[in-house]
């Protein structure tokens, strides 16, 4: 078993992203009452860094690929897109909606040692992989220490 550190803010923290979404969710829905179309929403990532490459993972369930923009621009990844509600099922059908849809937008600042020419990204099971690589002269290097 890991041992975190315990830190109280975190909570606060939680609290308080959840409340921005509640108030942002009920100041943008339409007068018709279309709130289930609207909704304020950033999908989850994570973001691991390997030897040769940072690694970005975003949960992007039910987003189709082609609503889905990934761009870098001074030294900022954006991922941006959409996810949008199937009009199959009417509103009153529904017992519980918790999925926010609509637009959303994360940003990221990248390091200097990114090469941006490289990156790539890959969409599977409703996971966006984005795969930064890091130039050749940044990756860490193993120097051998003689004992003479």
């Amino acid at each position: 078993m890991a041992l975190v550190k315990y830190n109280p803010l975190r909570e606060l923290r939680s609290m308080q992203e959840q409340m921005n979404r509640l108030l942002n969710v009920s100041w943008n829905h339409d007068l018709t009452g279309e709130d289930i179309r609207e909704g304020l929403w950033q999908p989850s990532v994570d973001i691991y860094e390997t030897e040769d490459s940072i690694i970005i993972k975003a949960e992007l369930p039910d987003v189709d690929q082609k609503d889905i923009e990934v761009r870098i621009e001074d030294n900022t990844l954006t991922l941006k897109g959409e996810r949008k509600h199937e009009g199959e099922v009417k509103k009153e059908n529904y017992h519980r909606i918790e999925r926010y849809f609509g637009s959303f937008q994360r940003s990221f600042s990248l390091p200097t040692n990114i090469h941006q020419d490289s990156v790539s990204a890959s969409c599977d099971k409703g996971v966006l992989t984005i795969t930064l690589p890091k130039k050749e002269d940044t990756k860490p290097k193993q120097i051998k220490v003689e004992v003479t």
